[in-house]
């Protein structure tokens, strides 16, 4: 959760999804790689790099904010590199990033595309934090383990499990194809989503930062639910219908949310059904590509506590 474009941003690469699983043709095609050439470093020269993202209007991705920065480390609501590609999953086409908008609080940002991407089915902005316990996909373009340097050009994915929910984050770990399953540099900014029973795919956060991949801790997504009503600002009435907010359980009534299987190309292998006992099934599309990780904390960028740009 779009074209992939390597971004701007001068914290490290994060990988795409380690120990997790390619992403058969036809699935996920909101996925987007982010690729950045030519992007100023401090000092002179320029550098490459990518983060992931996720369609989410037809001139929209929605990504990490980390994945735009200037050579002194902070965050800028434009692009920096000479020239930023957004690869389309399910897309024929390739568009440029000409504006970038940051959200000012979660690690959430917009990149705006120069055409429309009309051939894909963006993702739903969920309107609720997913409870602890939740099972939720990953799609991303990442590494694949940690050092390493090439991003591959198919996305990856795998099967998170919601652990924690703060103001601005939400911890997720890995649950399918391993426990060791998680996010790497570049693949910053990829959708963390649920699939429902009719395959709407709705994006509950976006990769930031956490240990070097693969692991079995937690890392940390930005909450999409959180700047949902920025993102509607934004992209005005190019956004899909936002998912509807979740009934509040009676008293006494047990919470259990199942995994959804999806018809057609964005359902779920049968094997990753269930994650196991008493985990809330979201499901995450995870990335091939590394987000790339900067500042406090492992951002999927790069390195030990980067974000994964």
């Amino acid at each position: 959760m779009v074209t992939w474009l390597l971004l701007s941003c001068s914290a490290p690469p994060a990988q795409a999804i380690a120990n997790g699983a390619t992403v058969p043709d036809g699935r996920y095609g909101f996925a987007v790689k982010l690729t950045d050439y030519d992007i100023p470093v401090k000092g002179g020269g320029t550098r490459d790099s990518s983060c992931s993202g996720g369609l989410v209007a037809p001139r929209w991705v929605l990504t990490a904010a980390h994945c735009f920065r200037d050579v002194d480390g902070r965050r800028v609501a434009r692009p920096v590199a000479r020239k930023t590609v957004a690869t389309v999953a399910g897309s024929k086409r390739t568009a440029r990033v000409i504006a970038v908008r940051q959200s000012g609080t979660a690690d959430v940002a917009l990149a705006k595309l120069d055409v429309p991407i009309t051939d894909v089915t963006p993702l739903r902005l969920s309107r609720d934090a997913p409870q602890v316990g939740t099972s939720v996909r990953l799609v991303g373009y990442g590494l694949l383990r940690a050092g390493t340097t090439e991003t591959p050009d198919r996305p990856r994915t795998g099967v998170f499990q919601v652990t924690s929910v703060s103001k601005l984050e939400i911890g997720m770990s890995g649950v399918q194809p391993q426990r060791t399953t998680s996010p790497c540099e570049h693949d910053s900014g990829g959708p963390y989503f649920t699939v429902a029973d009719d395959g709407t795919a709705t994006v509950v956060g976006v990769v930031s930062h956490g240990p070097d991949c693969p692991h079995t801790g937690a890392d940390q997504a930005g909450r999409v639910d959180a700047v949902a009503g920025w993102v509607r600002s934004v992209i005005g009435k190019e956004a899909s219908p936002a998912a509807k907010p979740k009934p509040k359980p009676k008293p006494g009534a047990r919470s259990a949310t199942p995994v959804a299987t999806p018809p057609g190309p964005t359902g779920i292998p049968a094997s990753w059904k269930y994650v196991g006992a008493g985990a809330v099934t979201l499901l995450i599309a995870a990335g091939f590509g590394r987000l790339a990780a900067s500042g406090g904390g492992s951002h999927r960028r790069g390195g030990t506590r980067r974000r994964r740009r």
